[in-house]
């Protein structure tokens, strides 16, 4: 189902890449297999979706294994397999000491409609139920027909400080079938802070898988996602406090949805 030749050649350039280990690995699929995965993904307003929607973040996700069909099943299964993790990690960290999260916690299917964003962030750092430290993203993008002036680039920000950004160093185009391999260890500032702009019947489709590793002894031991305002959101109290209410663990549930 996967192509290891591409992933083992790409990840020789994985500690060089800028602003932090990455990797973008196009054809990541048996491309069958992406056509039938895309088929799989259920319509925007199915019932399946928990949805996000505030000044920050748009879009909808469902990581509940009961409702993916059979092959969905099977390539969340192949990759949360010991094999490939195993392979997966000696590529990258030299070591095996990745972990996967079958509970797909924050993973599983992704997706956006015209105007979903997802303001720049660092992801949370220590998993809430097994306590590992979140180390590395898989995201595969699943939209065939998806056109480059829709927009949904994945952002790379280079370190700011542990609050904000620094600039932005990398945009890249959710293509079809191309998985984008990142280390969130890094101060590893991500997003997609501009609305999209697809036509009404098209969604930016992903699957994102999460890997773990046992935490440094220094780690930011961030529950939740921090977000960071955009430009025109900046001094605005309102989303601030949005942002300051959505990297509480406690209480972030709370401002999913709030407009």
């Amino acid at each position: 189902m996967i192509n290891l030749k591409e992933l083992e050649l790409i990840s020789k350039k994985w500690k060089n890449a800028k602003p932090f280990p990455h990797m973008v690995i196009d054809n990541f699929l048996d491309n069958d297999i992406a056509k039938k995965l895309e088929k799989e993904f259920p319509d925007y307003n199915n019932a399946v979706w928990d949805n996000y929607n505030n000044a920050i973040e748009v879009k909808r996700i469902c990581n509940n294994w009961k409702v993916f069909p059979s092959l969905t099943y099977q390539v969340f299964s192949l990759l949360n397999s010991q094999n490939f993790v195993n392979k997966f990690s000696n590529l990258i960290l030299d070591s095996s000491d990745l972990v996967s999260d079958p509970g797909l916690h924050g993973g599983g299917w992704h997706i956006h409609s015209k105007g979903g964003k997802l303001n720049t962030h660092l992801d949370y750092s220590i998993h809430p139920k097994l306590k590992l430290q979140r180390k590395i993203n898989l995201i595969i993008y699943l939209n065939s027909n998806w056109q480059d002036n829709w927009g949904g680039q994945l952002g790379f920000w280079k370190n700011g400080n542990s609050k904000l950004p620094g600039e932005l160093c990398k945009e890249i185009e959710p293509k079809f079938n191309r998985a984008v391999i990142f280390d969130t260890t890094k101060n590893s500032w991500h997003g997609l802070p501009k609305p999209i702009n697809c036509p009404e019947n098209e969604y930016r489709k992903s699957i994102a898988l999460y890997y773990l590793i046992k935490p440094s002894d220094n780690v930011d031991k961030r529950g939740k996602a921090l977000f960071s305002p955009t430009k025109s959101q900046s001094g605005n109290d309102k989303v601030l406090k949005l942002i300051k209410k959505r990297s509480d663990i406690s209480g972030a549930h709370l401002v999913y949805e709030e407009e």
